[in-house]
């Protein structure tokens, strides 16, 4: 598996604490910034990075993405918008463990603001761990928003 990080400079920290901890899992870590802390620099850069590179990648490899940001939402809203991503909010583990395997999110959202580090690193683990469960509902709705994709890029309305 391929994980791409990104944080801002009010994630920047957490970001280090869970790359070095992620170094020990058996996947490739591919961080999209912010390189260096910049209390100046936007939420938005990192997390269309982040988003991008788990599009472009998911044909080949099996992706994800983890975005860091204060309260999260702003990461999440962002990674929200390019196409292919569905991205929550982490609140706790097992809501975590429900958007996988309901929602199959690909990207994770985290509140560094609200959130500790070992509590982040759980919701990483089992977003990490957490299989989709392809139940014929779940595949529907996310057809159903993938239709949405398709009518926002086309101009098309339902």
């Amino acid at each position: 598996m391929k994980i791409f990080i990104g944080a801002d400079h009010r994630g920047y920290e957490m970001k280090g604490f869970l790359k070095d901890w992620m170094l020990g899992l058996k996947s490739e870590i591919m961080d999209c910034g912010a390189e260096e802390f910049n209390p100046d620099d936007d939420y938005v850069d990192y997390a269309t990075k982040v988003a991008n590179s788990v599009v472009s990648c998911q044909l080949s490899v099996v992706s994800r993405g983890i975005v860091i940001c204060g309260s999260g939402v702003g990461v999440c809203v962002v990674a929200n918008k390019v196409k292919g991503i569905r991205c929550g909010l982490g609140l706790n583990t097992e809501q975590v463990r429900a958007t996988r395997k309901d929602d199959d999110i690909n990207v994770l959202a985290l509140a560094s603001d609200f959130v500790e580090v070992e509590e982040a690193k759980k919701m990483v683990q089992v977003f990490l761990e957490t299989d989709f469960f392809a139940e014929e509902r779940y595949v529907r709705r996310l057809e159903k928003i993938s239709e949405l994709e398709i009518q926002k890029h086309t101009g098309e309305s339902g």
